[in-house]
């Protein structure tokens, strides 16, 4: 059993601890937070002690580091916690500056057990959709539809220090691009405006976007961001080649419907990530003990989330510019 510290007590801190504290080759060692509360309180759920950072560094029974701390501290406490020999899955994005990234890359590169959290990747409706795509169910890929809409905007102080819609939001959908795509971008042109909420542009950040990506052989990626939809949490993928569509389409709270003189109504879209990507998020602590095992390989790491944050700066200087950026 490997003991597991889990470094922030928020929203994904928690999602994560309570899936390290029910795994049954995991055990929750520690929480650490600077706000003693939270970090008391996620303890006395989980089974775990309070501790701080320099403490679990320095603890050699703990073996794996969970990093789900404000993304200005993923870096440095990745750096550091892989300097003591743990383990770490990180939380994206790996850093807010691409340079400030790739400075890393000689560290974080490579085989090292640095797992990044782009939980997506392990969505068993996007991982069927893939497994397909690979086997060739309609052919060579051509185009691909992204679509990534929240059912409404994050508060105002979560904007200011998110890093920016494609940093904090789209980059999940980068890296599900690059992951099905199947070749590198070579072309990104995005337009952008904010219309949900001017309290998101007075915060210097956009809620609404489009992004069009393209590979060197042609294919293409479309990817649709809104902060609002106002009709649930919307995560839709179609990947479509000569012999048809392949589609992952949303997951509703049950299959229940109700079939009337207007028509059949459908019972409502998951709600928000915390349902919608529960069981990834499992999924994603799952492979993370296999991989302090040695029984796998990370399936995204440092390499990949570079990648995607330079797809999300690519993005934001082509809405800047209003010219496509070529990588």
């Amino acid at each position: 059993m490997f003991e597991i510290a889990v470094v922030g007590a928020g929203r994904i801190g928690r999602i994560h601890a309570k899936n390290v504290a029910a795994h049954p080759r995991l055990r929750l060692k520690a929480v650490v937070d600077p706000v003693g509360d939270n970090a008391a309180t996620l303890a006395a759920e989980t089974g775990a002690v309070v501790s701080t950072f320099e403490a679990v560094l320095n603890d050699p029974a703990v073996r794996g580091i969970v990093v789900a701390s404000p993304t200005d501290q993923h870096l440095d406490q990745t750096l550091k916690a892989m300097a003591a020999g743990k383990a770490v899955l990180c939380e994206k994005p790996i850093d807010q500056d691409l340079a400030t990234a790739r400075a890393a890359a000689g560290v974080l590169g490579g085989e090292r057990p640095l797992l990044l959290g782009f939980n997506r990747r392990f969505d068993r409706h996007f991982g069927a959709l893939k497994r397909q795509l690979d086997a060739g169910r309609v052919g060579p890929l051509e185009s691909l539809l992204i679509i990534s809409h929240d059912p409404a905007p994050p508060p105002i102080s979560y904007v200011k220090v998110s890093g920016g819609l494609f940093k904090d939001m789209a980059i999940h959908d980068f890296d599900m691009a690059r992951y099905l795509l199947g070749e590198e971008v070579t072309e990104v042109f995005a337009a952008a405006s904010c219309l949900v909420d001017p309290a998101i542009a007075e915060a210097g950040d956009i809620d609404t976007a489009k992004t069009t990506l393209k590979t060197a052989s042609g294919r293409i990626c479309v990817i649709s961001n809104s902060r609002r939809s106002g009709y649930g949490y919307d995560q839709r993928i179609e990947a479509y080649g000569a012999k048809g569509l392949l589609k992952a389409d949303n997951v509703l709270e049950s299959t229940v419907a109700h079939w009337g003189a207007e028509g059949p109504v459908l019972d409502a879209f998951q709600n928000f990530f915390l349902d919608r990507y529960a069981e990834a998020y499992r999924s994603e602590v799952e492979h993370f003990a296999a991989v302090m095992a040695g029984e796998a390989k990370p399936l995204v790491g440092f390499d990949d989330a570079v990648k995607a944050l330079e797809l999300a700066e690519a993005a934001a200087q082509s809405v800047k510019t209003g010219q496509v950026v070529k990588l």
